[in-house]
């Protein structure tokens, strides 16, 4: 148990990788720690679509950083080898239902000692075209809301070091 709340309190956002891919092992268990996320009334609302095909992650970051208005040639992605595309079924708990799945991703992966990041705009790709495409690859069909994409990879670097926390983040009522 103690060791959970450490990779829990230590995991920070890695912003430089590796190119070489992560074992499917390691995929497998970030993917079944998403799957074992909460999700609104169990209803798993929540879809992954791995890439790990460069020619993919290629023109999802192009179309990710058009919707950021970031400048051309910008690496959104930070050169991870994988991509995992997180969405869910339209309704009342997607945007949670997704959330808590990149949540569990995030951290097993830091468990596992691979880098991890949350990625914002995966509504934005998923209503381009090219997302509607992705979806139509991977095998979804549906009324899809994208939640958020999660980078995997070895660091290249290392992690992060510890960050100092606001003074006020909770306060208690008794």
């Amino acid at each position: 148990m103690k060791e959970t709340l450490q990779d829990l309190i230590n995991r920070r956002s890695v912003n430089k990788y590796k190119p070489e891919q992560i074992t499917d092992e390691e995929l497998i268990q970030v993917l079944e720690a998403g799957m074992n996320a909460p999700s609104g009334g169990n209803k798993q609302t929540a879809i992954f679509i791995v890439v790990q095909n460069r020619e993919w992650i290629d023109k999802l970051c192009v179309l990710n950083a058009k919707i950021a208005g970031a400048p051309d040639g910008w690496d959104v992605f930070y050169g991870a080898p994988t991509l995992i595309v997180v969405a869910a079924a339209r309704g009342d708990n997607a945007v949670k239902d997704g959330s808590l799945a990149i949540g569990n991703m995030l951290n097993a992966a830091f468990a596992l000692g691979l880098g991890g990041r949350w990625i914002n705009r995966a509504e934005g790709m998923l209503e381009d075209e090219l997302g509607k495409e992705l979806l139509k690859e991977a095998g979804y069909e549906g009324d899809y809301v994208g939640v958020g994409n999660v980078i995997l990879g070895y660091p290249d670097g290392g992690f992060p070091a510890p960050i100092e926390h606001k003074k006020d983040y909770y306060k208690f009522v008794r």
